[in-house]
């Protein structure tokens, strides 16, 4: 067996596992023992708390600002610009269709450290070929640190050079340390808030024209799922869309949504 710094037993990480289901809705498979470990050991660390059980003890005190690093250790937060690219092809005939004439609302559900958000926002503007669009995109997150780093927009230079010469130069500012800087044109039709999809309601003030809620839910269970859903359900105008993750399904929400095609999904018109 491999010596831990710390003990944690099983009756630790079930605790762990309920409070994260609780909170946030994730749910922890057997096999993530270890990492919820590596995770939480350095907060112990940084804590000084000097066992598991100590630490859960603060936890159930409700400890706002270890709340928030708990949950902040257990999210996770891979992603990539213009990852699963034909989403965005989608997304760029859908605003053609809704045309420039009235305000386009988007919400970026899961946006991590910002790379999706952006590539909606550089969507918008390649879609009418102006920074002057009228695209505006709310992008949330329940990791503050993340959402933090995503509203700074600074990015490594090798993710942003991906995207191509012409499109890093017209959307980034090198900053001459290996990072670019996201130009602030590109950046004002986005607002960045904390957003947990757990919460009885959203702060979402207008009504949607497409929801990016994109590998996330495989982090829930099917009742958790069900319950985002039919949230996000009456926040869509008539005409709206939901794009989500590859290895994601939602038939067993087919009272709400059904699929266009491409993990793409529409109302159901009697919503």
């Amino acid at each position: 067996m491999t010596h831990r710094e710390f003990a944690f037993t099983d009756q630790d990480f079930q605790k762990i596992r309920g409070l994260i289901h609780r909170c946030a809705g994730i749910s922890l498979a057997d096999s993530k023992q270890e990492l919820v470990y590596s995770r939480l050991a350095r907060r112990l660390r940084a804590t000084g708390i000097q066992s598991f059980a100590e630490y859960l003890s603060v936890l159930q005190k409700g400890h706002e600002d270890e709340w928030e690093a708990f949950v902040n250790s257990l999210t996770t937060n891979l992603t990539s610009f213009f990852r699963e690219a034909h989403h965005f092809k989608i997304l760029a005939e859908h605003l053609l269709k809704l045309g420039k004439s009235q305000p386009i609302h988007l919400w970026c559900s899961a946006c991590s450290t910002g790379e999706e958000a952006y590539s909606m926002a550089i969507t918008a503007v390649d879609t009418f070929n102006s920074f002057d669009h009228p695209v505006r995109i709310t992008a949330s997150d329940l990791d503050s640190h993340v959402l933090a780093s995503a509203k700074g927009g600074r990015f490594k230079a090798e993710a942003v050079q991906k995207l191509g010469a012409e499109r890093a130069e017209r959307f980034f500012i090198p900053d001459g340390q290996g990072y670019f800087k996201v130009r602030p044109e590109l950046q004002r039709c986005i607002e960045f808030k904390r957003i947990n999809l757990q919460d009885a309601a959203y702060p979402i003030p207008h009504k949607l024209d497409g929801i990016f809620c994109r590998n996330v839910m495989i982090y829930f269970d099917k009742d958790t799922q069900f319950s985002i859903l039919k949230k996000f359900a009456p926040l869509l105008h008539a005409h709206g869309l939901l794009f989500a993750g590859h290895s994601e399904s939602f038939y067993h929400a087919t009272a709400y949504f059904k699929l266009r095609g491409q993990t793409v999904y529409e109302l159901i018109n009697d919503v």
